[in-house]
């Protein structure tokens, strides 16, 4: 199958030059083909624009970047409209969203009105500037990111954005031999931009067409309900996973599956996603954060709990 090739070799190329972390570079083409958007939320320096950039460079895809700071205004990232005195007319003049890659940087340093001038983006793939819808170009794709231990002069995202991510992911710190093999790669000049194109736009958006004609028979469909309800009964969760949650565990269900080869859903596939679609969606009661724990180790937990449909 082509479509399955190229995203093998997509996911090749990446891993070149992005050393190590295979399960956040699969993860983050999941998102990807499921036609969804990324939070990486981990401490500076561990290669959150590297990811990016490789990502856009293998998909000769436009890239943009938005650092965020208390001061960054809505227009900064939709575009403005500019009065044109030779056309008597007002002319759009796109912002960095108007990318299929656009990174976010440190999107919980800006203001709660800038952070939502991404929410309508995000979830319609289009912005609205003094009353004109501006189609996104497609394939589109927010890749946010965020500090998770400095905490002044920070805002933190709302349920309702965080629910437009279909996955949060934390990069880590490299093994030892990753990061000799970094060190290696920066002293011989391998870096993103030399990344390169395997693949287009177009032929992201048919490997998406693929991923959304993967079968789910009804059991495992009955199992993504199981887990979603789950969470909504579960005391430690002040709020559960939402209908657009049950969504995108589906899709990116697919997504794994077509990744794996497969023109089907497994449980194997719900399961290995699950934590990272559904972690940042749920919210703890006070006393499980008075006991220090964690979404994800509770849905483990949940996991272990719902019988698992042979399939």
């Amino acid at each position: 199958m082509k479509e399955f090739e190229l995203a093998q070799g997509l996911k090749e190329n990446i891993s070149r030059v992005f050393v190590g972390k295979a399960d956040v570079v699969e993860n983050l083409l999941i998102c990807l083909f499921a036609g969804g958007h990324v939070l990486l939320e981990d401490v500076p320096g561990v290669g959150k624009t590297t990811l990016a950039k490789v990502l856009a460079r293998s998909m000769g895809g436009s890239f943009g970047r938005i650092q965020f700071t208390p001061d960054t205004l809505p227009g900064d990232v939709t575009g403005v409209s500019i009065y044109n005195r030779k056309t008597n007319d007002f002319e759009y003049r796109p912002g960095p969203i108007m990318n299929k890659i656009l990174l976010a940087d440190e999107i919980n340093r800006t203001s709660p009105k800038t952070q939502a001038s991404l929410l309508e983006a995000m979830a319609e793939g289009q912005v609205t500037v003094d009353g004109l819808v501006h189609r996104l170009p497609e394939p589109f794709m927010v890749i946010a990111t965020e500090n998770p231990i400095e905490f002044l002069g920070t805002y933190s995202l709302p349920e309702a954005q965080l629910d437009r991510f279909m996955m949060r992911l934390s990069l880590g710190y490299p093994e030892r031999e990753e990061e000799l093999r970094m060190a290696v790669q920066f002293l011989t000049g391998q870096t993103p931009d030399t990344a390169e194109r395997v693949c287009t736009a177009e032929e992201v958006l048919d490997i998406r067409g693929k991923v959304s004609a993967v079968t789910v028979r009804e059991p495992v469909l009955v199992y993504l309900e199981d887990l979603v309800a789950a969470t909504r009964k579960e005391e430690r969760f002040l709020l559960g996973a939402s209908p657009r949650a049950l969504l995108a565990l589906l899709r990116a269900s697919q997504a794994r599956a077509f990744l794996q080869g497969r023109d089907y859903v497994k449980p194997d596939d719900v399961k290995a996603v699950s934590v990272p679609v559904l972690m940042h969606r749920m919210v703890l009661s006070s006393e499980a954060r008075m006991r220090k724990e964690r979404a994800a180790d509770i849905l483990k937990g949940l996991l272990q709990k719902i019988p698992v449909p042979v399939a």
